[in-house]
């Protein structure tokens, strides 16, 4: 198999997990593998630096390209992912225009020395819109990388939300259509794949007749929109209307995808979420896979993945073939996207290094550089202390050093052993054995031999002992100056710390006068520790609660009235039972949503057909697609 490009916008880079297959095996490697691509590019990953984590940028065999927005938190974001057995780009920048800067580096991508920078920047003067370069940048919406068969663009166009983002959107793709022809006229080969966000053409979308009939357009107006225009003037076959604008007098990219399905319908890569429009494929065409003429017989295979689930579009995907013809010569396609001393004749001649690495790589941010994954950092921990234990063990016993001195040594261990795997479990497991053995007497020290001088174990008891008996202390004095023996054991924590004197003086006002004297309310822990193993009636009343509650249920009085459970139940259930959903003509169970629009009935919930739409784009009759019920829910009020 060839080199396969995907392309696909994610709507948060975290987001297809939530979906099947992803969620059988949330990691990158194993979508990566589901995708079969060598080369991946991601639009709206919606992060930002500090969302990065171990498993987005260390993917074993993967390599990563970020561009982040700058200023909006969560938004835009284009990731590039490439098989680092199969391709290895030789230059890397981020944004279109050239003037933003390496890491760690104030000087501007066009800036850079000739063999240091891609190229095709665009000159003064090209960029008729009034928008400032760095802002066009500021989004994070491209990733440019070069091999040396061609160079690639992997993009994420602004969508037209409202009439403010106007100026931007045209700026960008003004920017984008200039470095792209640009970088054909140096004589470089190009693909551009990414989301555009605009739709090509009738072909391309659904509802396009009812769209128009609503928004009064034509569809020469459709056509002749800047976005439209832009793609069809850039593109071989574009409908353009009249004249071609300045500067785009000629096509430089062939659409792949709808070059091998030339007169497909329905072909689509975006639906609507709130509409739930992708189970009846009303959606439109707006992701794409382009490339220049030069290699346009590269490639063998190119379509929609729109059985994917994971975001509110598929992926879309183009494959090279092993084997292109590059001059007259047949090439594998492995020389011409690996460095030239990488394979020869499809061949691997060395293997990849982290010496290949660009400075955009995100595998060389600081706190991802020199380190695979998150598990070499507790590899290496455990390495780096077993080394540290032994080392002055080997000392003691050569310089003939006493037990004595030996310990420090190992209790030092110990407690980096112990803050790396210590447990809240032997947090508890310490406590009844320190207690109990404060009860026995100290044994006497016994001389150790030196080679036993070694374990942790020798250190970690006198360690041990020392805590507990400092907290022993400290809750003796806090004990004793609350009146109390103080908290000798967990039991203590959590049984209620009721004064004996409130308690007893409760009891005497509800009793007889001619009643014994109060009963003491529980056994306290101390007297369980000192007896021993408590009776039945004690360990009733250590655990609980209930024998108190039930002594105290007894003395109070039966109240006035008598509540009914079950007719209370009723009454409840009456007021908040769970609501009947309307059926709608299928005989199916509504759907509940709220009216956004602006108006009167702005805020207002209705049930609706829960069926997905059709084709066309409305509600129908008679097809197994969403049928024309509307009900107000201040209209209906059923209750089960």
């Amino acid at each position: 198999m060839g080199l396969r490009i995907t392309t696909w916008n994610v709507n948060g880079i975290r987001n297809p997990f939530s979906y099947q297959p992803w969620r059988e095996n949330r990691t990158f490697q194993a979508m990566f593998d589901t995708l079969e691509a060598d080369i991946v590019i991601m639009q709206e990953t919606k992060i930002q630096r500090k969302d990065l984590q171990d498993d987005m940028v260390l993917v074993p065999g993967w390599d990563v390209y970020f561009s982040l927005p700058k200023y909006k938190k969560g938004y835009s974001g284009v990731a590039i992912y490439t098989r680092s057995s199969k391709c290895s780009p030789i230059r890397a920048e981020e944004g279109i225009t050239g003037v933003l800067c390496p890491r760690n580096s104030a000087t501007k991508y066009r800036d850079l020395p000739e063999g240091q920078r891609i190229g095709g920047y665009p000159k003064d003067g090209q960029i008729s819109n009034a928008l400032d370069e760095a802002t066009i940048d500021s989004e994070g919406r491209c990733v440019i990388l070069e091999f040396p068969a061609f160079v690639l663009i992997g993009v994420y166009t602004p969508a037209t939300r409202d009439e403010t983002r106007t100026e931007f959107r045209e700026g960008f793709i003004d920017a984008l259509d200039i470095r792209v022809r640009n970088l054909v006229a140096m004589g470089k080969q190009v693909v551009l794949c990414g989301d555009l966000n605009i739709v090509r053409s009738e072909l391309d979308t659904a509802g396009l007749q009812e769209r128009l009939r609503k928004e009064a357009m034509t569809l020469e107006d459709f056509l002749n929109t800047p976005p439209r225009r832009f793609l069809n003037q850039i593109l071989f076959g574009g409908r353009v209307l009249g004249e071609r604008d300045e500067e785009r007098e000629e096509p430089v990219l062939w659409d792949i995808c709808r070059e091998f399905n030339p007169e497909r319908r329905g072909m689509y890569t975006c639906w609507e979420t709130k509409k739930n429009a992708r189970p009846g494929n009303f959606g439109s065409r707006i992701d794409y896979v382009l490339c220049s003429s030069g290699i346009k017989g590269w490639f063998i295979d190119s379509n929609i993945q729109e059985g994917l689930l994971g975001s509110d579009h598929c992926p879309v995907y183009a494959t090279l073939g092993d084997i292109v013809s590059k001059d007259g010569a047949q090439i594998h396609i492995a020389d011409l996207m690996n460095p030239e001393d990488m394979f020869k004749d499809g061949q691997r001649q060395r293997e990849w290094t982290t010496k290949d690495l660009l400075p955009m790589s995100a595998k060389l941010i600081p706190e991802f550089d020199r380190r695979q994954s998150i598990r070499d950092m507790f590899f290496k921990r455990t390495n780096s202390i077993t080394q540290s234990s032994s080392a002055p063990s080997n000392a003691n016993s050569q310089d003939g050093a006493s037990p004595a001195e030996a310990i420090p040594s190992t209790a030092n261990t110990d407690n980096l052993i112990r803050e790396s795997s210590f447990s809240a479990s032997q947090v508890f497991d310490a406590v009844p054995t320190a207690v109990s053995s404060s009860a026995t007497p100290p044994r006497q020290n016994s001389v150790i031999p030196k080679r036993q001088a070694g374990p942790s174990a020798s250190a970690a008891r006198p360690q041990k002992k020392s805590k507990v008996s400092l907290s022993k202390e400290n809750s003796a004095k806090a004990g004793s100056g609350s009146g109390g023996s103080g908290q000798r054991s967990l039991m203590g924590f959590f049984k209620p710390q009721t004064p004996i004197e409130e308690t007893s003086l409760r009891k005497t006002a509800n009793s007889p006068k001619n009643d014994p004297a109060p009963t003491k309310p529980y056994v306290t822990s101390s007297e369980v520790i000192d007896k021993g193993k408590p009776s039945p009636q004690e360990d009733d009343q250590i655990e609980g609660w209930p024998a108190e509650s039930s002594k105290n249920s007894v003395d109070t009085p039966p109240s006035e009235k008598v509540f009914d459970p079950v007719q209370n139940k009723e009454s409840w259930g009456k007021l908040l039972g769970k609501r009947i959903l309307p059926k709608c003509e299928h005989g199916d169970e509504c759907q509940v949503m709220v009216t956004k629009k602006a108006g009167i009935n702005c805020g207002r919930s209705f049930y609706v057909c829960a069926r997905p739409l059709g084709p066309s784009g409305d509600k129908e009759v008679g097809t197994e697609f969403r049928c024309r019920t509307f009900i107000w829910s201040s209209d209906w009020s059923g209750r089960q």
